[in-house]
Parts: structure tokens; sequence; C-alpha cells
């Protein structure tokens, strides 16, 4: 190929995915109340979700029903033939369902969508054409429409495909949170790979265990000075029991010192916050990361059951481990 002919095939790569994204785009400004209808029946129904399609839309469905099934919504694709030959089996009345069609008028849906309202299973279509026969008898009808196909004879499904499954992400992601679906719980159903064990990385395996910064609440700030230098700006106030009483942190000698004085003589007690943030050992080193970000934290004191003092977690340390 020459270098003409390789400059021509890169652009044309370009118009693909700048098509594709407008028609992406273009949906994002154009979803309306609808979705939100959708995520609450969706989020209603104590089944499972059943999601459908034919062809190109099919392979879409599947994706579809596996991101809901990985982000706590347990899903399955059926395919609508198979589905009247046998396999509604598997439809429960607690279900709902998701049918893709492009042009909603596809001729082996409808008989799956009669027995799924004869079985009283709500639909949500998603079709490009709002004014169709699925997009009619759906409970929800949300709009897929795309302007052509980045195809040159806007035939072969590309945009709209695009388009269909950016909607099913957008609704399995707005199911996610509008169910409370947690960090843990997705480390729970993705227990294989880098992605299972970055996410099931827990407090006692990055924080740090031995000559552990902390100091009693009668100790002067002279001793606290030394700590905070060597121990990475983060020293624990503990009792005779070595129970956590709070915390001070190198922003909090910054700002003794601005009072003036004898800052080197005042108790550590005196200054240190009283209510500090506190990690657990076996707590999701990626839920810790997100309370440090929150709340401004660069190191923690983890504590156990009883609040005694067993290891001080970094930010950095955690981020380094991929809990972030």
């Amino acid at each position: 190929m020459s270098a003409p002919d390789r400059a021509k095939v890169v652009e044309r790569g370009r118009d693909v995915l700048a098509q594709e994204a407008a028609a992406v785009q273009a949906l994002a400004q154009r979803l309306d109340a609808r979705f939100a209808d959708a995520v609450s029946l969706l989020a209603s129904r104590p089944g499972r979700i059943v999601v459908s399609g034919v062809g190109k839309s099919g392979a879409i469905a599947r994706k579809i029903a596996a991101t809901l099934t990985s982000t706590g919504t347990p899903a399955t694709f059926l395919h609508p033939v198979d589905s009247v030959h046998g396999d509604l089996g598997i439809v429960g009345r607690g279900d709902a369902a998701i049918v893709l069609s492009k042009s909603g008028e596809t001729d082996e849906l409808m008989p799956l969508v009669a027995h799924l309202k004869r079985l009283g299973v709500p639909v949500i279509a998603i079709t490009g054409e709002l004014d169709s026969t699925l997009a009619r008898h759906a409970d929800v009808a949300l709009d897929a429409a795309v302007a052509s196909e980045a195809c040159p004879f806007d035939l072969a499904p590309t945009t709209s495909t695009t388009v269909a499954l950016a909607l099913g992400d957008a609704l399995a992601i707005a199911l996610l949170e509008t169910k409370g679906f947690q960090a843990d719980d997705f480390a729970r159903l993705h227990p294989g790979g880098s992605l299972g064990r970055r996410l099931l990385l827990t407090v006692a395996d990055v924080m740090v265990r031995t000559d552990l910064p902390a100091l009693g609440p009668e100790a002067p700030m002279r001793e606290c000075v030394v700590l905070l230098a060597e121990k990475r700006g983060t020293v624990a106030v503990v009792d005779g029991a070595r129970r956590v009483l709070g915390v001070v942190t190198a922003g909090d000698l910054a700002r003794l010192m601005e009072r003036g004085g004898d800052f080197l003589s005042v108790r550590v007690g005196e200054i240190m916050t009283r209510t500090p943030k506190l990690a657990r050992p076996d707590e999701l080193g990626g839920a810790v990361v997100y309370r440090m970000e929150q709340h401004g934290i660069m190191a923690m004191p983890v504590a156990d059951e009883v609040g005694v003092l067993v290891g001080i977690v970094h930010l950095h340390d955690l981020m380094r481990a991929g809990a972030a």
C-alpha cells in the first residue's frame, strides 16, 4: 500500500470514529425522562433482566446482558427464535426485558414481545424508531436513532450498534448506582485476573506494621516534630493500651507554628485531631482511597476492632499497589 493510500485509510478510520462519537454525543443530548423510567423499572424487578435482539443487535444484547450481570443485576441473553421453541421457560414473572431493534419492526422479535407481555414481563425497547411496532408495545421506549450508518452504503449496522451499546452501558451504570452496588460487590463478582486482585487488595496488604509513629497525649511536640519528619507526616496519638485517641499531621504542626510561642513544649494531646479517620485492616484498599481523597488525607492510622493501633496506611502506597 502506497503512502497516499495509507493516509487515505487512516483518514477514513478517523471519519468513522468521529461519526460514531458524534452519534453518541447526540444521544446524550436528547436523553430524557424515559431513561429514568427505564432504570426505575429495572431496579424494581426482583428477577433477572432478559435481553434480546437479532443479528448485530443480538451481539449488542449479549454484551449488555454481560455488563448488567457483572455490575450486580443478573441478566441473560435470550434469542428471540429460540424463545418460541422452548427457551421462553427461562423467563419468570418477576423478570424484565430489554429488546433491541434498530427498525423496531424485526419480525422475529414480535412473537417474543407478545409472550413477554402475556407473562406480565415489562419490556424496555432500544430502537431507532419511536413510532415502530416494538416501541408502541414496550413499557418504555428509548430513542437510539442515528442519522446514518458509518458504512458508505448506509447498510451495515455500525453507528447504530455503537449507540445501542452506549445506551446499554448507561442503563447498567445508572442501575448500579441506583441499587447501591459497591466496589467490594464488584470485586466479589470479579475474583479472577488483575482486576479482581486489584479490587480485593486490603489495607492489611499495604499498611506499615512496624516502627509506627505513635506518641502518648502528654508527649511534647518536640518529639512529634521528629516523627513527623521521619515518618511521612502523620503521627498517631495513643493511650497506654495503644488505642488510637487522635492524630497529628504536618498540617497541624504548621498551624501551631503560625500561633507563635514555644510550640515545641505544647503537648501533643492539645493539638491532635480527636476524631481521626481510621482504617480497618480488612477494609478494601479502594474504599480507603476514596475516603482519603474525599477528606484530603495522605495517611490514616489502622486500628483493630477495639481501636488498637496496628498500622499506618499511606495514600501513595495504596495507589502504587493499584487500589485506585
